[in-house]
């Protein structure tokens, strides 16, 4: 086995132990046992798990810069503008886009101030501009972001791994989302695709707004 091979192979392993470490501590069961053996952690759980995920992501891509294979494509010219044009709007979108996300829920802080002892999370069924056209779109930007980069050995690797874990993480997501907001949520599902957004799939604002107020 070439020492190329032996990397990529590594660096696989290493994507889908990351993978399965996130999906872990990110389940229902993980926190309700926190809850139920740990309850102090509780209201730290979520940013100690942004955390964790934030960490656990540097030794990968410390191997990333180590062992990079080959250069399989770069965009040049025109192309190049496009591509990094493409990846600039994204990232715009995704930072300061209308996404509907509650940045202090998501990062942890809101629990850690309200020293909240809860597994569940309390945001409401929200649809955001974003969320009308894509279920997930801060998955969908970062993928442009991703595949619109010049490509080596590893880049390409990491970036078909990360792509499946979007598509594997998301419906893992929705199981529960579909537990907690129910036909409104499934309805939602039937109407809006989940990463990749279809023009004959738009949600109207005002059939938003009716979803979010279904029971």
């Amino acid at each position: 086995m070439g020492s190329d091979t032996a990397n990529l192979l590594l660096l696989s392993c290493a994507w889908i132990a990351y993978a399965a470490l996130h999906s872990l501590l990110a389940s229902l069961g993980l926190k309700r046992a926190v809850v139920a053996h740990a309850r102090p952690l509780v209201p730290a759980y979520r940013l100690l798990y942004n955390l964790i995920a934030v960490l656990a992501l540097l030794p990968i891509l410390g191997w990333m810069w180590r062992h990079p294979g080959p250069w399989l494509w770069r965009w040049t010219g025109p192309a190049g503008w496009t591509m990094n044009g493409l990846a600039l709007l994204a990232a715009a979108v995704l930072v300061f886009g209308p996404a509907g996300y509650d940045l202090k829920e998501f990062l942890g802080w809101r629990q850690l101030r309200s020293l909240r002892t809860m597994a569940e999370d309390l945001e409401p069924f929200r649809i955001s501009p974003l969320h009308r056209f894509v279920r997930h779109p801060w998955y969908s930007l970062s993928l442009v972001i991703l595949w619109t980069r010049d490509m080596n050995q590893a880049r390409l690797v990491s970036a078909w791994w990360i792509t499946l874990y979007f598509i594997l993480g998301s419906r893992l997501e929705e199981r529960k989302l579909r537990a907690r907001f129910g036909a409104a949520y499934r309805e939602y599902m039937a109407r809006v695709p989940g990463l990749l957004p279809l023009p004959w799939r738009i949600l109207s604002q005002e059939e938003a707004r009716r979803l979010e107020g279904k029971k």
